[in-house]
């Protein structure tokens, strides 16, 4: 295992590196990625780097292991604990504080990498990492892109997108800001809420960007408290500098949890663990 620079012992990581017939595409991303980890510094909730080699093949990158995996698969997951925790009286499954400290511990890293001049460009429950303790970590930087300076990027290449996450000028003109990056917030903070289900269940991509450019938002949960829904909300904001930023969007998450009330009523959310859970071909879920 690689050691950490003046530790002695071993340090079980993450390594992550291409297949054989990767495209050209995919080289470029995971050099972009390296490109952005290196030069950020650390944050609790967002994924550390550790090393690289570029200099020859496989080209890989090193960072620290993440125990739990994808937020998206653990919440997914929690979906047959808490069915199996009602039927045996177990009550170790995750609460409405849980999930709302999810949401706030991913503004905070996003914050962070705004703070740094980093648009993540992807951010989604599917890029976010959770350890042992729950700490959530923004992950997955292949889109990610440095705009000091600028604060917009304007993408010029072709490749599956993230589309039920993206931001109409995002989706129609290629537009990336960090508001663009809030609007994915949005979504990301509606997965939490439904415990990994899937944006815009039951609509094409095609239908889906004409809806959104129309107006049309995803629809408050039953068992979501419109206090929170109101920060999804606001992310999604039509004119991208009516959205908040991520310092603001994470204080108001903190406020809620300072309330100690439950925005999250878990007893209303279906129990069938398939709830709104689709694969949808050709797009990036």
């Amino acid at each position: 295992m690689p050691k950490e620079v003046g530790k002695k012992g071993e340090q079980t990581v993450a390594v992550k590196t291409l297949k054989e017939n990767a495209s050209e595409k995919d080289k470029i991303d995971l050099i972009q990625e390296i490109t952005v980890m290196k030069n950020l510094g650390n944050h609790p909730n967002v994924v550390r780097f550790i090393g690289c080699c570029t200099e020859m093949q496989p080209t890989f990158v090193i960072m620290e292991f993440v125990s739990l995996g994808k937020l998206q698969h653990f919440l997914r997951d929690s979906r047959a604990e808490r069915l199996y925790g009602n039927m045996h009286g177990d009550s170790q499954y995750l609460t409405s504080s849980d999930l709302t400290h999810f949401a706030f511990q991913v503004a905070r890293g996003m914050d962070f990498l705004t703070s740094n001049g980093i648009i993540h460009r992807d951010l989604a429950a599917r890029n976010v990492l959770i350890t042992e303790d729950r700490t959530c970590k923004v992950a997955d930087f292949g889109f990610a892109r440095d705009v000091a300076g600028s604060h917009v990027y304007e993408s010029k290449s072709n490749g599956p997108l993230p589309i039920r996450w993206m931001a109409p000028e995002s989706l129609y003109y290629d537009i990336f800001s960090v508001k663009s990056d809030i609007w994915s917030f949005g979504i990301l903070l509606w997965e939490i809420v439904t415990l990994g289900s899937t944006p815009y269940a039951g609509l094409s991509a095609e239908v889906l960007m004409k809806k959104v450019r129309e107006g049309y938002r995803l629809e408050k949960p039953e068992h979501c408290r419109r206090e929170l829904y109101y920060v999804m909300y606001c992310c999604w904001k039509a004119r991208p500098t009516s959205r908040p930023d991520f310092k603001k969007v994470a204080s108001m998450l903190e406020r809620l949890l300072s309330t100690e009330k439950d925005y999250i009523e878990l007893e209303r959310f279906p129990d069938h663990s398939c709830h709104n859970v689709y694969h949808i071909d050709g797009e990036k879920l």
